[in-house]
């Protein structure tokens, strides 16, 4: 009688298997790169949202708006930078490979049109 015949089912060791369709995993690596990439604005946002001294660094509309109306527009930036990981985890876990790849060229085209567009009126 042979070794071979008395061993159980062999298992594999995968770790982690994000290959093998695991889109969880995926959106999970997607919205902590995400995370990493905003975290400087974050915390940017929060700063100037919660020092009442910035105001006299924009100038412009930012400078002439009223304190409230300052806070509320950094809070807004800074809650909708908190949010962004997370909306992106989930799209990349839930959506199809077309829609993600639509909305990655859709976001590239954005991004693309904002900085020629910055530098032709900014600069």
């Amino acid at each position: 009688m042979s070794t071979k015949s008395r061993q159980g089912p062999k298992q594999e060791e995968r770790g982690l298997d994000i290959e093998g369709g695991h889109r969880g995993l995926w959106g999970f690596f997607a919205g902590l790169i995400v995370a990493v990439l905003i975290a400087y604005p974050l915390s940017a946002s929060v700063a100037f949202a919660t020092h009442p001294a910035t105001q006299n660094l924009f100038g412009g509309r930012l400078e002439s708006a009223s304190q409230g109306g300052y806070q509320a527009f950094w809070w807004i930036i800074a809650i909708m930078c908190a949010a962004l990981p997370f909306i992106v985890g989930f799209g990349i876990a839930k959506l199809s490979n077309r829609t993600v790849g639509i909305l990655a060229g859709v976001v590239a085209v954005f991004l693309i049109l904002v900085i020629v567009l910055g530098q032709l009126f900014a600069f």
